[in-house]
């Protein structure tokens, strides 16, 4: 149970120093009980009631540092079950699967694929950004698979997937040093896995049976003192493995039993019967409900594209809209002789115009200036999107050398601006578009052919 404002105030200094930033030390407790102010802003606090504290009021489900530089990911550390009650916050993660019966070409395969998908949308980087590299029979395999994984100069987070202490102990030789996961801890070898990791303080994946048997082999890991821990909740079908997923996260954050208050892993892989719709399915599935990793066969833009989309959707903060870069775009090539369309930043118009105006085959140019990241009306109502911050983004954006056409498309909602914008850019022609999105093909098109008519006249 978390502590409330009283027990903290206990273990206070009872000083009157104002150190902490707080006129007392009671008004300091009630914000570390709140969860705003960490424990460790009191500089007279003992070390034993930091300790103490820290531990009691740390989030229920335990934060977990994985990988390292760039490729370093943070896991669990969720309050909530629900994304409505509040903002979640560390996105879960997608690994790609190898193992040691794969042949070098088929390692190389995969390489190139996780490599080859990597691409930026609303400014976040949509990647494939750890690998699963588990053992089966073959040593020697799994060790050139290891070696060869690690040389490719992919920058993810290696998971090793190995239940023998004594090999799993040359591969982490191998990757020690990118701090890996290590998974394979089982109720039979995990006083031998514990071992194996404690020094280097690695992420130590736990499996069982059921879930009874899970919860008990923590219990056992915990008594060792080790608390880096990454819970496998797959079960034998689909079905059995999200009653897993949503059982632990609700034992771990209603019931507040923090033996159950680890990330967890899900090998949708292994639930798809070798069927990539399938494993899309699954792996949006656990994607809500509540795969920390999720381990998919491969990675191609077929499984990025909705996957990706739907993990940004989801961790997103719902009181922060989603907004794309405000700059020009070019569509279709565009070139000197192209027109400017202009909308707001918010990312689901931006995609919805840019879309309908790739479908039109007409080489424009999108324009995008700051709207605050609403919709048009919402942002023109906000004075966000007006007549002068649109002819000022036009002016700034240095546009004009882009293109030698002085054609500007607005929004039809809101022709009120046609006035406002000529009058604060001189020069140029502008034109009142189309109200709805899917009405910008036919319009482009129109506006294509009479352009063409009068050069030709």
């Amino acid at each position: 149970m978390a502590l409330k404002a009283l027990d903290i105030f206990k273990l206070t200094p009872k000083k009157n120093c104002k150190d902490c930033g707080f006129p007392t030390c009671m008004a300091f407790s009630m914000k570390v009980a709140s969860g705003a102010v960490e424990v460790s802003k009191c500089p007279h606090m003992s070390d034993d009631s930091i300790a103490k504290l820290s531990e009691a009021t740390a989030p229920l489900m335990r934060t977990l540092k994985v990988g390292s530089g760039t490729s370093e990911y943070e896991l669990g550390a969720e309050t909530v079950l629900f994304r409505h009650e509040k903002t979640l916050v560390n996105r879960n993660r997608y690994a790609v699967a190898f193992d040691d019966s794969m042949t070098n070409e088929q390692i190389d395969f995969k390489i190139a694929n996780i490599k080859a998908v990597n691409y930026i949308r609303i400014g976040e980087e949509m990647k494939a950004e750890m690998v699963v590299l588990e053992y089966r029979y073959n040593k020697d395999g799994f060790l050139n698979l290891v070696n060869r994984v690690n040389e490719s100069g992919l920058d993810v987070t290696h998971i090793i997937v190995c239940e023998d202490v004594d090999i799993a102990k040359e591969a982490i030789e191998i990757l020690k040093d990118k701090k890996p996961i290590v998974y394979g801890a089982n109720k039979e070898n995990y006083k031998g896995m514990v071992e194996l990791v404690k020094d280097l303080k690695l992420a130590l994946g736990v499996k069982a049976a059921n879930l009874e048997e899970l919860y008990s082999t923590i219990e056992a890991i915990q008594g060792l003192g080790y608390r880096e821990l990454l819970l496998d909740v797959t079960g034998e079908n689909i079905k059995d493995t999200f009653t897993n997923a949503v059982q632990v996260r609700r034992i771990a954050l209603k019931e507040q039993d923090r033996t159950f208050g680890y990330p967890s892993i899900v090998f949708a892989n292994k639930l798809s019967n070798n069927d990539p719709q399938m494993e899309v399915a699954i792996s949006s599935i656990f994607t809500i409900k509540y795969g920390s990793i999720i381990v998919i066969d491969d990675i191609d833009y077929s499984k990025a594209l909705p996957l990706f989309a739907l993990r940004q959707n989801i961790y997103t903060d719902p009181q922060r809209p989603m907004r794309v870069e405000p700059k020009v775009y070019s569509i279709n090539n565009a070139d000197e002789n192209s027109p400017v369309i202009v909308t707001v930043d918010f990312a689901l118009t931006y995609f919805i115009v840019s879309g309908d105006i790739e479908r039109s085959k007409v080489p424009t140019y999108l324009a995008i200036p700051d709207a605050g990241g609403y919709s048009v009306l919402t942002a023109w109502s906000a004075g966000k999107f007006s007549g002068s911050s649109i002819a000022k983004f036009i002016k700034e954006s240095k546009i004009e050398e882009m293109t030698k056409n002085r054609d500007l498309i607005i929004p039809g909602k809101v022709a009120v601006l046609k006035g406002d914008i000529e009058d604060n850019l001189p020069g140029w022609n502008v034109i009142i578009g189309t109200e709805e999105s899917m009405e910008i093909p036919k319009f482009l098109k129109e506006y294509k052919a009479k352009r063409e008519a009068v050069s030709n006249a």
